[in-house]
């Protein structure tokens, strides 16, 4: 139950970020929706930039965007192991208290 929880909010949190994304190129550098949502998937996925950026607004927004981008890869990437790591940490501690009770 906990992974499928963790996997909820993975998806919750990469798929608003892509929206935002998605959202900001459209908007911000005037790409037609499809090239928007190429531009925020590939940023996201940590491939870089595929359009060139048009005016200063949408330059600012797609470094912004792509730091963002790591910080959540990061944050992903934890929120999908915290179920594993915890169960792991139970089973190291309950090996490790065993040990001092012999």
């Amino acid at each position: 139950m906990r992974v499928m929880r963790s996997f909820g909010l993975a998806s919750l949190l990469a798929g608003s970020t892509l929206i935002a994304g998605i959202l900001g190129y459209h908007l911000l550098g005037h790409l037609p929706w499809i090239d928007a949502i190429l531009e925020a998937s590939m940023i996201l996925g940590g491939m870089g930039a595929v359009a060139p950026m048009a005016n200063d607004a949408v330059k600012l927004f797609a470094s912004a965007y792509a730091l963002f981008s790591g910080l959540v890869v990061i944050t992903t990437i934890g929120i999908l192991m915290a179920p594993w790591l915890h169960r792991m940490m139970h089973r190291l501690y309950q090996e490790n208290a065993g040990d001092k009770r012999r």
